[in-house]
């Protein structure tokens, strides 16, 4: 009988339950256990038949799994990190989908024991919702999926992630950590910053109140960013704070020099930032259709087997490779 790799997925909103529906397109030997706090979320996951089995005990969905996936906020990782650590099979290997590298690798550094080994991931995805009922399958395909290894990362952990990421559909894109959260705050906690200044600037003005009845899809767009969890946009910002602020700083020179080109009239400068801009906006769209050709692609694999090819007969062990296992 073929012995069958446990993955173990905590959290089932829309990423952690994405990712169940895509390993159960493959015909592996496969069991995917479903954790979440939520029971309500893990039960539609399971209706979903993106997890094979739930299991309410955190430590019990953990303890004899192969891989581990975090797919939860940030602000959940260190607490599930420290609660599971005394309790994993040798050799598992973990992983995570949170938007911020640095402080979740520096959590793995510190509490997980050197039988097992940590990954960092980030999958660039957008969904049209939360939770499991706007879960995909498909969620994954054709995107790129950072993949960010601790410093004492095991290769042959490395090489387990990439597999995953190569079974969800995605192309994985290698970045150091901190390299990885210093392109997210410009990427996408930058523009999280602009839209909370917007929407509070204009909301709490005297003239809101008929200010409300021109605005249209720019300003949905752009508020939009600040989401529904207050919390949320606080815990990101200020997990990635030095480089929140780097890229601040810079917009705000750059926004003095616009303010001052409109305050001294200066179409001509004005209509040469509006153009690099367009094209530059029309060159990433292009950029986004090709899939950023500059990225080196991976040669076409067979997926059927991979997880299974990277983890029996291995002990992973962190900064240590399989031959080395048992010396001390």
């Amino acid at each position: 009988m073929t012995e069958q790799v446990q993955i173990t997925i905590v959290g089932t909103g829309c990423i952690g339950t994405s990712i169940g529906l895509a390993l159960h397109r493959n015909t592996q030997a496969l069991l995917v256990v479903g954790h979440d706090k939520d029971s309500n979320n893990a039960g539609k996951a399971r209706k979903l038949k993106a997890i094979d089995k739930t299991d309410w005990n955190l430590i019990n969905a953990c303890e004899n799994a192969d891989l581990i996936l975090l797919a939860i906020p940030i602000t959940g990782i260190e607490d599930t990190l420290k609660a599971i650590a005394p309790y994993l099979k040798e050799g598992c290997v973990i992983t995570d989908t949170a938007s911020l590298k640095q402080p979740v690798i520096g959590w793995a550094e510190e509490l997980l024991p050197d039988t097992v080994s940590f990954v960092g991931g980030n999958p660039l995805v957008t969904s049209a919702g939360s939770g499991p009922e706007a879960a995909e399958a498909d969620l994954f395909e054709d995107n790129l999926y950072c993949i960010a290894p601790a410093a004492n990362s095991h290769p042959d952990a490395v090489s387990l992630v990439s597999s995953l990421v190569s079974l969800l559909g995605s192309q994985p894109y290698y970045l150091d950590a901190a390299e990885h959260d210093g392109l997210m705050a410009g990427a996408t906690h930058l523009p999280l910053v602009l839209a909370l200044a917007l929407t509070h600037c204009t909301t709490h003005e005297a003239g809101w109140r008929e200010m409300r009845k021109l605005a249209g899809t720019g300003f949905d767009t752009i508020s939009g960013l600040v989401g529904e969890d207050p919390g949320a946009v606080a815990d990101v910002l200020l997990a990635n704070g030095d480089h929140v602020v780097h890229w601040l700083d810079a917009y705000l020179n750059e926004l003095k020099s616009v303010r001052d080109l409109i305050a001294d009239e200066e179409t001509e400068a004005l209509v040469q930032i509006s153009e690099r801009s367009v094209a530059a906006r029309q060159q990433w769209l292009q950029d986004q259709r090709n899939r950023f050709s500059e990225t080196p692609q991976m040669p076409e694999i067979d997926r059927q087997g991979l997880l299974r090819t990277n983890l029996h007969g291995r002990v992973i062990e962190r900064g240590r490779r399989p031959e080395d296992s048992g010396k001390r």
